[in-house]
């Protein structure tokens, strides 16, 4: 292992993690603009430090700093907003093409998990997305959040029980519509 990482392999270190960061400030953002100058901000940050870096794990350092500029562009544009509603458009169905059933119980799931991670409070929808989605170690998320990994685990944990309670809440008002194959004057 290198002791040092020289300025020159900003690209090979940083470069291939925009799409993780790109998908955390998604999340934390809740919108695609946003996220958007979040991560151009982080990388901006993570140019100007990179110097300071000195190896170890570039994904979790870019993350931690993606993280930190979400939530600073949050407090200066939306300090009292906390947006309610969540654009499925932006994170489409898988593009593997799937018989007409699995499509609809695809899209059908997929609008669930969405809808009730949209509704999470942030602490919650963060380690759920570090975890699940990006598939961090519990060391790597408490590097990311500052959060001691007890913590992580422990919120995590919270997070999962939030989510199969918001799940099922989401399950059941929805058959308790009456779907489109049945007559309502029976």
């Amino acid at each position: 292992m290198r002791d040092r990482v020289e300025p020159g392999n900003f690209e090979q270190e940083i470069l291939p993690h925009l799409d993780a960061a790109y998908n955390l400030a998604r999340w934390l953002t809740r919108n695609e603009q946003d996220a958007q100058d979040a991560v151009q901000e982080a990388y901006l940050r993570a140019f100007r430090f990179f110097p300071g870096f000195h190896g170890g794990n570039a994904r979790a350092w870019l993350l931690k700093i993606v993280r930190n500029a979400c939530y600073s562009w949050l407090q200066v544009n939306r300090p009292l907003q906390e947006a309610k509603e969540f654009d499925e458009v932006c994170f489409p169905p898988d593009s593997r093409v799937l018989n007409p059933e699995e499509a609809v119980l695809q899209n059908d799931n997929g609008m669930f998990v969405r809808k009730a991670l949209a509704t999470l409070p942030s602490k919650f929808r963060e380690v759920l997305i570090l975890r699940e989605l990006e598939g961090m170690s519990y060391r790597e998320i408490a590097d990311v959040t500052g959060m001691p990994a007890g913590t992580v685990m422990s919120s995590l944990s919270r997070a999962r029980g939030c989510l199969r309670d918001t799940l099922a809440t989401l399950s059941n008002c929805d058959s308790m519509r009456p779907s489109p194959e049945t007559p309502t004057n029976a």
